[in-house]
């Protein structure tokens, strides 16, 4: 598709720049370019989706310097399902902070949106392990800028912890890359698949810190215990549009799992056998249940989310600790969902926040736009707990069907049904404590008037909410075309050899930097 593979990463990266120089003090000029540009987005996923939906791997060499030696974007089925997917969750994050008045709060937060944006898409299009490291740099940066966006200590004091974290993270990122270097010479990711493979028994020791080093790294970014401490407090003291935006981040460490663990150190090769089943699976069983005891145990509603945030990327994980074709299609139909749901509660936390600003579980009166925003969270706490008939459910039998015939298969029927009505406890209690208990509570009359009302807030909020809402319930309608094209991503995921020849036998046969369809 020509030059099209780029302009997921270089669009944002030129809008962020015009909106600061050009557009700083006016915030609707910021807006029109902000969501043009996402909207813009939305439309070459699309099309990018559409290409590589028959099996093509989409190439990209920048300035015409073919793999290993120069940098490459490649696109293809995962790739473009999961930048499909940011851009649409990105329009109604936007939607939302427009009709929130967020991003009035601070000069710069359309410019931010835009870089972490850029970083995102450049995660999950890179063919290169460094540039995937610089990516993560750059989401790392315009996190944080956004993340204390509107000021507060607490919430500085949130986004010191989430650097922290991730610094670490990028630490060890080097140390692993730097580990993979000196073993093979290459950095470009297909090229590490073929020399990894030709290693020898006695140099493998080498390879094998370097792929603990990175699922160690990917584990910080996808928030797995024991490494989850950054997320509860950073996600509940985001800006609720941030917050949910953020859904979609802890998906860039599942997707790094998943591609480096399916490219480079597959569980077929030696100097890597026996990390998944042995490190993996336990890891993800208590992710999953320590997040939904924390969904229990919270007494916040933004705690709840960001905990419940914490237990599907322990059900994503689990699926993919299976390794096997029905567990990473069960993997991805769950990842589209925990994104959407998780976006749409982190809204609805920020819509509860108008009425109800320390939010916690107390009876002292209604929420503003009570009906709607309540029939929102039930809808929204059903596809989260994971009840029939929202996607939710569709997608924990799958993953309880993949795992049927697993050593394990007890203990992972136990831990999933198990937290599943641990969760359904958690959020029914907050949604019974904040909507009908609360709402049977009128507020005390004050100097003989009437209360005041609770403001409420604009429909375009209420527009944003209910667009990733429906999206989740056609994820639900069409969860037979949805299987059909997960499966097929599966497919190529466990067969890497079209993306291997793709990237390593254009050498030489490209005279323009162009995309080259294999």
């Amino acid at each position: 598709m020509t030059h099209w593979l780029i302009a997921p990463v270089v669009l944002p990266a030129m809008l962020a720049p015009f909106i600061v120089l050009a557009a700083r003090f006016h915030i609707g000029i910021q807006r029109v370019f902000s969501v043009a540009g996402v909207a813009a987005l939305i439309a070459i996923a699309i099309a990018l989706a559409w290409q590589t939906g028959d099996g093509t791997i989409l190439l990209y060499q920048l300035g015409d310097w073919a793999a290993p030696f120069g940098i490459v974007l490649v696109g293809d089925r995962l790739a473009t399902l999961m930048v499909l997917l940011t851009a649409v969750l990105a329009l109604f994050v936007l939607l939302y902070a427009i009709g929130s008045k967020w991003d009035e709060r601070g000069r710069h937060f359309h410019a931010l949106f835009q870089f972490q944006l850029m970083g995102i898409m450049g995660a999950f299009l890179t063919g290169d392990a460094f540039n995937l490291f610089v990516f993560f740099e750059v989401m790392l940066i315009a996190s944080y800028g956004l993340m204390i966006h509107g000021g507060g200590n607490v919430r500085l004091r949130a986004g010191v912890q989430y650097v922290l974290y991730n610094l670490l993270a990028s630490t060890l990122f080097l140390f692993a890359l730097g580990s993979l270097y000196a073993e093979t010479g290459t950095l470009n990711m297909a090229d590490l698949a073929q020399r990894v493979a030709l290693i020898g028994e006695g140099g493998t020791a080498g390879i094998r810190v370097a792929a603990v080093l990175l699922l160690l790294v990917f584990a910080i970014k996808a928030a797995l215990v024991p490494l989850h401490f950054w997320l509860p407090s950073s996600y509940a003291e985001a800006p609720g549009p941030v917050a949910a935006f953020f859904a979609i981040m802890t998906k860039v460490g599942a997707y790094a799992i998943i591609r480096v663990y399916t490219l480079i150190f597959p569980p077929e090769l030696d100097a890597t056998a026996n990390l998944f089943d042995v490190w993996l699976m336990p890891v993800a069983l208590l992710t999953l249940a320590l997040g939904m005891f924390g969904v229990l145990a919270a007494r916040k509603l933004d705690r709840l989310v960001a905990f419940a945030v914490i237990g599907s990327m322990g059900m994503v994980m689990i699926p993919v600790a299976l390794f096997t074709h029905a567990g990473l299609t069960a993997a991805l139909y769950y990842i589209v969902h925990s994104t959407l749901v998780g976006g749409a509660l982190f809204l609805l936390v920020d819509l509860v926040r108008y009425s109800r600003p320390h939010l916690h579980f107390t009876t002292t009166g209604p929420v503003a736009g009570t009906a709607l925003v309540s029939g929102l969270f039930f809808v929204a706490a059903i596809g989260m707990v994971g009840l029939p008939p929202l996607s939710g459910f569709l997608g924990k039998l799958l993953i309880l069907d993949a795992a049927r015939d697993h050593g394990l298969a007890t203990v992972i029927w136990t831990v999933v049904l198990g937290t599943s009505l641990i969760s359904l406890v958690g959020f029914a209690r907050a949604g019974s404590t904040l909507f009908w208990k609360a709402h049977s509570v009128t507020p005390p009359e004050e100097d003989g008037d009437e209360a005041p009302k609770v403001p409420l807030p604009s429909r375009l909020t209420f527009v944003a909410v209910g667009g990733l809402l429906a999206l989740l319930l056609a994820h639900t309608v069409f969860a037979g075309f949805a299987y059909d094209y997960l499966s097929a991503t599966a497919d190529q995921l466990l067969a890497p050899d079209a993306y291997l020849s793709t990237v390593l036998e254009t050498e030489g046969k490209l005279s323009t930097p162009t995309a080259k369809d294999h």
